[in-house]
């Protein structure tokens, strides 16, 4: 097509054709580039198609139709190409050392064989036997046989505070596999289905590891054949092996001859040497794999001592435990080894092994083990490096680790100082989330003010990405904390970690926080109004617009008896936004004007810019486009004043907004360019994508429909992304009016009708009567004017019950 106007160009002038160099010099780019658009290997973009097709002589109307046909090459090649899928890789590190255990491989390369779920139970219950081990080497061992990748996850199903619910491992499962977290559902049959959906067809290894029952892993089994799932658990999980035909691997204690092996491999030559004392310390380890590893690091670290010795000394250890307890216990021997090597480290580091095993969490850094032993920095990581040495800690990371079950309830049993240590440790988390809170978004008053603890926190420039690597912690904490007696430091988590939910998108983490402060607050006699407003606001990213109506009402009920002015200012101008999304807007007025109100008597400016950016965007909603306008202005000002980049570019896409409303264009996109370039600096993928969706729509009244399609399409897809439900919405009805002006019916009704289907679930109604206009438009265009004249009365009737302008645009096409 290029080429064929490029000739038509030179036969209308009576010249040769324009030459690539021609090309060039006229626009600018570089001739290579021009030999590959005009060659059809490189689609233009659509700024320059537009420069492009008006060089080599198109008309108005054809510029038009050209792209139009652009835009659909363009939509028919992104069809066309699969999206890139995540390939995760999740294994931990493989076993050092890994020795024996050969019938077990084999049996695991026949289970893959025969398409078979394996199952890895150990005989007797028995920890420390190697289940995960096993099951990491080989399934190291097959990487090459899963391109897709491989998912893994420690259910901890033998712990009685922290076992991780099936409904959280999916969430992490289908974020892992691509799935955006927004689009995560809420219950756990529905993400159950949702993840075998995503998984069909794809060559998977799911590594389950110490999962407590059958019923714990069931839904997170792949329902496709292509995918191969390995479970370890301490029970034999008969309901699996009966009911989903699992091939079961009992796993005992390693052989004699295995069990020497893994010695010789580990503490070398001295092994080597003295067969007879190392089949003896095997026996002494009950050749289990767990207590030999850390046997051996016994032996490595005292070089000058004889194996003998190292026997000697854990029989006595193994008499010393059979006193206290029962006889033909298996966990004795682990014990045994455990208590041996316990007693041999420095008083240190045996406190801190002592109060590792309080941490709620799943794993930790040098900071959070500082908080818990009262230490300094320096001083808690030396320690963590020798608990590490003797395998007594396991590395999950760069400058983190983790603990063995086993080993963290044999560290549980002689914590002595409980209560204290977990209270600098809360202290910390409460103290260095509230830090990050402030050097983040330091213009919010809704976070807590804290002492700080008195052991270190991370410097300010880390703190982004501190609570980037510990939100799982956070969430244990938060939890852990509202149901253990420390209720403030729950609710005082919420209030530093809402806003980082927000704009993280961190929806789930952000339920499960938000909803243990709210009943925390309760105990605590405080923060509630915070809590609700909070949790209320998880409910308002994810659509439900009814459900977070009601919690901003319990919020606001309980700020005013709390005599909370500031809670109840953020309660007020969420509900009144809320209002208007239902439909009430006088009631959205009234909300909007007392919280403003609130925000001027009690001197807070930040709150103040934000009421006047709602209230002026539900002014020209009205209709009151001059009080719109100031109020959009005073709060860029004020924004501007305070230094908050972000809502001023929320301010000024409003005021773009309204200027194109009005037919000022010009002004708009000047306001919408700096709009969307706050947005972009203050890194706020949702404002990006609004002021993207707003530029669209000034380019559809301007007619440069590809520009208009072009943003649209972008704020479409980061709306999707970040899960604003709101702007998805608002983006699929400006969609469906853009290929409505490009002659396109079919694709814009799809657009319109996807829109009202949304609102059915958020309630919005704004947007309900917007896109029942957009399918009646379309449907009059087909000749189709009755069911056309039913979609209008019904917008008509919301647009006069909500009284704004658009009413009487409707009714007057019902009257034509």
């Amino acid at each position: 097509m290029l080429r064929g106007l490029r000739r038509r160009h030179a036969r209308r002038r009576g010249r040769p054709e324009l030459t690539y160099r021609e090309l060039a010099a006229a626009t600018g780019w570089s001739h290579g580039i021009i030999g590959e658009y005009l060659s059809g290997r490189v689609l233009p973009p659509t700024d320059r198609f537009d420069v492009l097709i008006a060089l080599l002589g198109a008309t108005p109307a054809e510029q038009g139709a050209l792209a139009t046909a652009r835009d659909q090459v363009e939509e028919a090649r992104r069809r066309a190409l699969p999206a890139p899928r995540p390939v995760p890789r999740q294994l931990p590190l493989d076993v050092y050392g890994f020795t024996g255990r050969a019938a077990q491989l084999a049996q695991l390369d026949d289970l893959l064989a025969g398409g078979r779920t394996a199952v890895i139970s150990a005989v007797a219950g028995t920890a420390g036997v190697g289940k995960t081990a096993l099951a990491v080497h080989w399934g190291h061992r097959t990487a090459g046989r899963f391109p897709d990748g491989q998912l893994y996850l420690d259910l901890r199903g033998y712990d009685p505070e922290r076992p991780v619910a099936a409904a959280d491992a999916l969430a992490g499962f289908l974020r892992s596999l691509g799935v955006d977290p927004p689009a995560i559902p809420d219950g756990l049959p529905e993400r159950a289905a949702l993840y075998r959906t995503v998984v069909a067809g794809r060559r998977l290894l799911v590594v389950l590891d110490n999962a407590s029952g059958a019923d714990h892993v069931r839904p997170l089994l792949p329902g496709s054949p292509s995918c191969f799932t390995v479970v370890t658990s301490r029970d034999d999980l008969a309901g699996l092996v009966a009911r989903e035909g699992a091939g079961r691997i009992a796993l005992d204690m390693l052989s004699p001859a295995e069990a020497a092996a893994l010695l010789r491999a580990l503490v070398g030559a001295r092994a080597e040497r003295s067969p007879g004392d190392a089949a003896a310390l095997a026996e002494s380890c009950g050749r289990l794999p767990l207590a030999l590893r850390i046997a051996a690091e016994l032996a490595v670290a005292q070089p000058e001592a004889a194996l003998s010795e190292l026997v000697a000394g854990l029989r006595d250890e193994r008499r010393r435990l059979d006193l206290l307890e029962a006889a033909g216990d298996p966990r004795t021997a682990v014990r045994a080894v455990f208590s041996w090597s316990y007693r041999r480290l420095s008083a240190g580091a045996a406190r801190l092994f002592d109060l590792l095993g309080l941490h709620p969490g799943r794993d930790l850094d040098a900071y959070a083990a500082a908080a818990l032993a009262g230490t300094g920095l320096a001083e808690a990581g030396q320690l963590i490096e020798e608990l590490a040495r003797g395998h007594l800690l396991e590395r999950a990371g760069p400058g983190r680790h983790t603990m063995h079950d086993l080993l963290r309830a044999f560290a549980v049993e002689n914590a002595t100082d409980a209560h204290a240590a977990l209270t600098r440790l809360f202290d910390y988390y409460r103290h260095a989330s509230a830090s990050a809170a402030a050097t983040l978004f330091p213009y919010e008053r809704e976070r807590p003010a804290v002492e700080p603890p008195g052991s270190p926190s991370p410097p300010a420039e880390e703190l982004g990405g501190w609570l980037d690597r510990e939100r799982a912690n956070l969430v244990a904490v938060a939890g852990y904390a509202a149901g253990h007696g420390w209720p403030g430091h729950c609710v005082d988590l919420s209030r530093a970690l809402w806003r980082h939910f927000e704009v993280g998108c961190h929806y789930q983490e952000a339920l499960a926080v938000h909803a243990s402060a709210a009943r925390a607050a309760l105990a605590a006699g405080e923060g509630r109004a915070s809590a609700l407003a909070s949790l209320a606001g998880v409910h308002w990213w994810l659509g439900d617009f009814r459900q977070a109506e009601t919690r901003y009402a319990q919020s606001l009920a309980a700020a005013r008896e709390a005599a909370d002015p500031d809670g109840e200012a953020r309660a007020l101008g969420r509900l009144g936004v809320v209002h208007e999304r239902l439909g009430d807007l006088p009631k959205a007025l009234d909300c909007l004007r007392e919280a403003l109100e609130l925000c001027r008597r009690t001197g807070n400016p930040h709150g103040t810019g934000t009421q006047l950016v709602n209230l002026g965007a539900l002014c020209r909603r009205l209709g009151r486009f001059e009080e719109a306008a100031r109020h959009q202005l005073a709060a860029a000002e004020m924004f501007a004043e305070v230094g908050d980049l972000r809502l001023r570019g929320y301010a000024l896409g409003n005021l773009g907004a309204l200027r194109s409303t009005l037919g000022h264009h010009t002004d708009a996109l000047v306001h919408l360019t700096q709009a969307l370039a706050d947005c972009r600096a203050a890194g706020d993928p949702g404002g990006e994508a609004s002021a993207l969706a707003a530029l669209g729509t000034v380019y559809l009244r301007l007619s440069r429909h590809p520009e208009a399609l072009d943003h649209l399409r972008r704020a479409l897809a980061a709306s999707r992304e970040t899960g604003d439900r709101s702007l998805e919405t608002e983006t699929l009805n400006g969609l469906g009016e853009t290929l409505r002006a490009m002659g396109q019916p079919d694709s814009a009704l799809a657009r319109h009708r996807a829109a009202h289907a949304l609102t059915g679930e958020t309630g919005d109604q704004y947007e309900r009567a917007r896109a029942l206009d957009g399918i009646a438009c379309v449907l009059d265009a087909d000749g189709r004017t009755g069911q056309a004249r039913e979609n209008w009365r019904t917008a008509a009737d919301i647009y006069l019950r909500l009284g704004v302008p658009e009413a009487e645009r409707v009714r007057a096409r019902l009257g034509e």
